[in-house]
């Protein structure tokens, strides 16, 4: 299955009253349960991830941005967005060891620039930006293990 249709299938089923959806294609089947600890994704024949520890955190509310004072301008108050893991697996800044990253604290991205690669199961799947804006912070390190939903980098 497409993951970005893996995604607008995630994101449809936490904005919706649905509490649990399931779908079998071809490729093989999903199923997807909001509320629960874990979001599980099985495809035929290769078993799913175990995952630990961060799930029970992507149920609880975030503040993403601190809060203006009210008598702020509107022009100085900045939205941040936090692009987080579409998938568990391994994050790389860049494209392989040595060579110089996809984007550093401070660099400026335009929508559907590559930010970053996540290697799942053998496959190297470039993360793009979802929002143009300057990288404000990066909470992965190079070679690190993130889980689905984990933030990545927030952009301004």
């Amino acid at each position: 299955m497409d993951l970005r249709k893996l995604k607008t299938l995630i994101d449809l089923v936490s904005d919706s009253n649905v509490s649990e959806l399931e779908i079998t294609e071809a490729e093989g089947k999903v199923r997807i349960v909001k509320g629960s600890q874990a979001v599980v994704h099985s495809y035929a024949p290769v078993p799913a991830p175990t995952m630990t520890g961060a799930p029970q955190a992507q149920n609880a509310p975030q503040v993403l941005s601190p809060a203006a004072p009210a008598d702020a301008p509107a022009a100085e108050v900045s939205e941040l967005h936090t692009v987080k893991s579409p998938m568990v697996g391994t994050f790389y800044r860049s494209s392989s060891p040595g060579a110089k990253a996809f984007v550093e604290v401070g660099d400026m991205v335009k929508e559907g620039e590559t930010i970053c690669i996540i290697e799942a199961m053998k496959i190297l799947n470039e993360i793009e930006a979802d929002k143009s804006g300057k990288v404000v912070q990066v909470f992965c390190e190079n070679g690190q293990a993130v889980e689905y939903g984990q933030a990545l980098l927030t952009i301004e």
